[in-house]
């Protein structure tokens, strides 16, 4: 089992809540979870499959909510806000020693990561997109070559278009992995999901 502590810290007028793992060294993974308005929070299944992996390699850990999710203040704000609140989040992990992070978002969070990444290039080494929902938000992949190094789907994620992805994934280099039988939910596949975090994780540390 995963030892992690409550931490709460500023998010300008607002106060973020999430779930740190304290691990080995100066990298750790910063995780955004799925949609706020249908459930999403910080103890979704994906999200904590995530939070294992990264873990288990030794890496800190946070997993977080976005405002209005559990104890982060605030109110949804159709992703405007959710930038600042993903931004607040890494400054957290930063003032715990993190000097390299692998953003990793899930669904909206997936969303949230490529809409902070085209204003902030700089705010992670490393960016793992977990089934990024194409046919709900409205990605701008322009700017993110070499980005994003990672994405991962399921061929039957009712909100992705996997031949649209695929040609994404291509324009901005990142390497995509496509999971036979899967859907956006992962719900018994978490293995499966599991599996190919760790082989992305392993490349990163070689």
């Amino acid at each position: 089992m995963v030892k992690e502590e409550k931490v709460f810290w500023p998010n300008g007028s607002l106060t973020g809540e999430g779930l740190w793992h304290s691990g080995n060294g100066n990298t750790g993974a910063v995780i955004c979870h799925p949609h706020p308005l249908m459930g999403g929070s910080m103890h979704n299944n994906v999200v904590e499959a995530i939070r294992d992996e990264w873990s288990a390699a030794g890496f800190s850990t946070l997993r977080f909510n976005f405002r209005g999710v559990g104890k982060s203040t605030g109110h949804y704000d159709e992703g405007r806000g959710e930038k600042q609140d993903l931004w607040s989040a890494c400054a957290f992990a930063k003032s715990r020693g993190v000097e390299k992070i692998f953003l990793v978002g899930y669904s909206f969070g997936a969303w949230i990561c490529c809409r902070l990444l085209k204003e902030q290039r700089s705010v992670a080494s490393s960016v793992c997109l977990v089934s990024p929902p194409l046919k709900y938000f409205d990605f701008d992949w322009a700017g993110l070559e070499n980005a994003v190094e990672f994405i991962i789907c399921g061929d039957q994620d009712m909100f992705c278009d996997v031949p649209v992805l695929r040609k994404k994934a291509e324009r901005i280099g990142a390497k995509l992995t496509i999971l036979r039988g899967v859907d956006h939910f992962y719900f018994g596949q978490e293995a499966r999901l599991a599996e190919h975090l760790r082989r992305y994780i392993d490349e990163k540390k070689a």
